[in-house]
This record gives structure tokens, sequence and C-alpha cells, in this order.
């Protein structure tokens, strides 16, 4: 079992903010995934990695919002 190392950073975005890091990641890399699987006529498994960009894009814009709606209670 491979164990993330745990963030020196305590702030309380932090995870946040990385989750949305990964997510938008996601969505690039599933880019190159469905490309592949386009090319080798697996139109099966391209429908699948694009439901996952699909749940990853998601996930990035309510992590996007859940951040802007922080930001913007600590500035008050």
């Amino acid at each position: 079992m491979v164990r993330e190392e745990i963030s020196p950073v305590r702030d309380k975005n932090y995870d946040l903010i990385h989750t949305l890091q990964m997510s938008l990641e996601q969505v690039y890399r599933m880019e190159t995934y469905i490309s592949d699987a386009d090319s080798r006529g697996d139109s099966e498994l391209a429908t699948w990695f694009r439901k996952i960009q699909d749940n990853n894009r998601k996930a990035g814009e309510q992590a996007k919002q859940m951040l802007m709606d922080r930001i913007q209670k600590e500035k008050r």
C-alpha cells in the first residue's frame, strides 16, 4: 500500500485546493485515454473514460465554487 505523505501545511483549505488540482489533472489525463481508446476503435472504453472525465469536471467545478465561497467569507 502506498501512503501519501502528510501535508506539512495545516491550512484549512489545503485539502480542497489539492483535490481541485487532482480533479482538473484527471480531466486533462482522460483526454489522452479517450484519444487512445478512440484510435483503437474501443468506443466502450472511450465512453467510460468520458464519464470519468465528466465526473472530475463536475468535482472540479464544485471545488472551485467552494473555494471561492470560502475566500469570500474570509474577506468579511
